[in-house]
């Protein structure tokens, strides 16, 4: 019967497993164990098991060296990542290839351990003599762009063409055109979009295409944005589902809810189904221009194409019958979510919440606080604060004491303001007793 390494493994076991008469493990039975062990965490028998295959005969690949690394790195143990690296050589009597490289730099920059990974680069290329593939280049490229360092980045993509195992690609000019829209410095962006396509006939694919559309969305700029996915669609390229959902974005930060509305019309025309972030996307708009109803014919819209209302969705409507002062709208729209298993969050309650206290309903928001208390659901600090206030300047203490009360139930401590709002109050009442054991839970606090 085959047996394999217990979780609780120690060396001498491991030694001892691989002595079974008439089995010996390979790279697929190793892989396995190490795979079980590492996901369980149980790194000091992963010690073991790589001690044992120092000892072995049988062809291992570094694939499973790839995937430990994999698992230290979720542990946060970036040192064994390096050390799972170096011992690919030790135990498979192989260099390490450039995938091997890549897998383990990206893992250590996702991380932000970009000294280990400066290190890691410069001890490649010294001691094994490895060559950056373009890969690797894309990797440093993308780091820079994430801290905002594009000259740096544009100092890799250089070395890159001066390289005879890379060359910018695809992702290359993708990843930088980025980094330049999110810092606003579209006129670049485009003129690197130009040098791509003229001066190296790379062909941009819908992706590339959405960094610009949403650049140019983000910087305020949709009519820019829409040339972009006209000459996309000139050009052969089908725009997808986010290039549709971020113009129809670029035309609801604008209030253009016709041109919205046309987008998302396009979209079905030439066979695309909306998802969930289409659908919302509208809905925002329809919402922000005070069409809250036709809002709510997309929501039944995506119920009956089996499309999925998340909490985003509804938190969108949410406002929208808040700001229109639909109060008992949005109450409806609360049970419906629950009813659709839609899991809300605070931030729904709040949305409702403050928008009462904004209208100044001080009555119904103290009612509503208490319903989002029994959801287990805390409010705002600013907003809390605000309603004591404004129940105390209408005289209603008895209500400013139950608010209060449910709320250090609930583990939440008022501002000083409220405090002293309210036993003002109380004492104005001539309720010393009360005003007594408010100063005292003050006190406590």
């Amino acid at each position: 019967m085959l047996t394999f390494f217990p979780f609780q493994v120690r060396e001498c076991d491991a030694i001892q497993v691989g002595e079974q008469d008439g089995f010996n493990h390979n790279h697929a039975t190793y892989s396995t164990i190490l795979h079980k062990l590492a996901r369980s965490k149980k790194f000091d028998a992963v010690d073991a098991v790589l001690r044992q295959m120092t000892y072995e005969t049988c062809d291992f690949h570094e694939s499973m060296f790839l995937n430990l690394m994999n698992h230290f790195n979720k542990s946060m143990l970036h040192d064994r990542v390096l050390e799972m690296f170096y011992a690919i050589q030790k135990i498979t009597r192989v260099k390490p290839s450039l995938k091997a490289v890549s897998t383990c730099l990206n893992l250590l920059i996702e991380s932000q351990q970009v000294d280990l990974a400066r290190t890691f680069l410069v001890n490649v290329k010294k001691h094994l003599d490895l060559k950056p593939n373009t890969c690797i280049f894309n990797i440093l490229v993308k780091h820079h762009c994430r801290v905002g360092d594009l000259e740096s980045a544009h100092e890799v993509m250089k070395e890159m063409k001066m390289s005879k195992l890379s060359y910018p690609n695809l992702v290359t000019y993708s990843t930088l055109m980025d980094g330049l829209c999110r810092l606003g410095r579209l006129k670049e962006a485009t003129d690197l979009f130009e040098e791509m396509v003229s001066e190296h006939q790379i062909v941009p694919d819908a992706l590339t295409y959405n960094v610009l559309i949403n650049g140019f969305v983000q910087s305020g700029k949709v009519d820019r944005a829409r040339k972009i996915m006209e000459f996309m669609k000139s050009n052969g390229c089908t725009p997808n589902l986010f290039n549709y959902s971020t113009l129809m974005n670029g035309f609801c930060k604008e209030g253009k809810v016709t041109e919205a509305k046309e987008a998302f019309q396009e979209m079905k025309t030439v066979g695309l189904r909306p998802d969930t972030v289409g659908y919302t996307t509208l809905i925002n708009c329809l919402c922000r221009g005070g069409k809250t109803d036709e809002a709510l014919g997309l929501l039944q819209e995506m119920q009956e194409t089996q499309c999925k209302a998340d909490v985003v969705t509804y938190n969108v409507l949410l406002r929208g019958f808040c700001e229109e002062g639909r109060f008992a709208d949005a109450l409806g729209m609360l049970k419906k979510a629950t009813c659709e298993g839609v899991y809300l969050n605070k931030g729904s309650y709040r949305i409702v919440l403050n928008c009462l206290l904004k209208r100044g309903e001080v009555e119904e928001a103290a009612v509503f606080l208490g319903l989002m208390l029994d959801k287990g659901y805390l409010p705002h600090y600013a907003t809390t604060n605000e309603l004591l206030v404004k129940l105390c300047e209408e005289d209603r203490a008895y209500d400013a004491e139950m608010v209060l009360s449910g709320l250090t139930e609930a583990g939440f401590k008022p501002g000083t303001e409220s405090w002293c709002c309210l036993v003002e109050l109380v004492c104005r009442e001539r309720k010393l007793l009360a005003a007594f054991e408010l100063l005292d839970a003050l006190a406590g606090g």
